[in-house]
């Protein structure tokens, strides 16, 4: 328990401990531990287990592991419903204050490097509401020319935004054009910095490529026997079409085109299996393995009472 430490409650409500990395490393089992250890409540910042009914695909916590500690922004939106960057900081912050406040300890976890970010730097983002008809426009372009030639426009434009967002996430192309157009200005130069007034140690856990790679073709394995296919289904049944950007991610894609006749489950399978190791190599464009504020830990190694010290350390520094 952070009581145990002997740090005032002035000091206390300043702590901030992140938890991030690529998909596959057990931040979700570690930010449950340290919890647990140091009186402590799990902030998501996974863009995808935001949505609610999204469980298996997007590698949500158990119902019975989110009952082990206290968690927060888990399952508050339909898969329908718009979510920008700028309502989750402002969730996040609101969340983490709260946390401070109660004299508990916040842990920030996710693999979603513009989540993480946003908190930790404290982004200044445009608060720019959407414009649908322009959305369609560029949805429009994008249909009839490919994603690569909108993804173009944007790199002409701004090619510091653009370096910073998969090309192939339409939804984030769309939106930093968006910006841009409302704004009249690259949304790179309006993304100020004005990093939050409380002590952050931030835990990074990897592996060897490879490692990473079987791990997740296992999870992909487990979450097909588990009932992945059946989630989906569901989700289509409640009226969640493929359309929309929720379900345009890594699994839920595979499995509608396997659902559609398109492709056979075999195909779908593989397919999420190989995007899902690509995005791990685009986590690793947001989480540098030489940046200083990471403290990394290769989780094939005997790492939880190493994290443990790093933590209790860190708390206790600030006496």
């Amino acid at each position: 328990m952070l009581e145990e430490t002997g740090i005032n409650n002035t000091l206390k409500s300043k702590f901030l401990i992140v938890i991030l990395g690529p998909t596959g490393t057990g931040k979700s089992r570690l930010a449950i531990h340290i919890a647990q250890k140091f009186n402590g409540e799990i902030v998501n910042a996974d863009s995808r287990q935001v949505y609610r009914y999204m469980n298996i695909g997007t590698a949500k916590p158990s119902k019975e592991e989110l009952e082990q500690v206290p968690h927060h922004l888990f399952n508050i939106i339909d898969p329908d419903e718009v979510f920008s960057l700028a309502q989750y900081q402002d969730l996040a912050n609101k969340s983490i204050k709260s946390i401070q406040k109660r004299q508990s300890l916040p842990v920030l976890v996710g693999g979603s490097g513009q989540y993480i970010w946003a908190v930790v730097e404290g982004w200044e983002i445009p608060r720019i509401p959407p414009d649908q008809e322009f959305r369609r426009s560029l949805e429009k372009l994008a249909s009839e020319n490919g994603i690569d030639y909108l993804y173009q426009r944007l790199t002409d434009s701004d090619p510091v935004a653009a370096k910073k967002i998969d090309q192939r996430n339409i939804r984030r192309v769309i939106r930093a054009m968006e910006v841009a157009h409302e704004a009249q200005e690259p949304i790179s130069k309006l993304q100020n910095k004005k990093a939050p007034d409380f002590n952050i140690l931030i835990i990074g856990l990897t592996a060897e490529r490879e490692v990473l790679y079987q791990r997740i073709d296992f999870r992909v394995d487990e979450m097909i026997r588990r009932g992945l296919i059946n989630e989906i289904n569901k989700l289509n049944q409640m009226n969640y079409g493929f359309e929309l950007s929720s379900m345009n991610s890594i699994g839920y894609k595979q499995i509608g085109s396997n659902l559609r006749g398109e492709i056979s489950q075999e195909e779908a399978i593989r397919q999420i299996k190989t995007n899902s190791h690509r995005f791990v190599r685009h986590q690793y464009a947001w989480f540098h393995l030489d940046d200083p504020r990471i403290h990394w830990f290769n989780i094939q190694n005997e790492i939880e009472t190493e994290i443990f010290s790093l933590v209790a350390n860190f708390l206790e520094e600030a006496k």
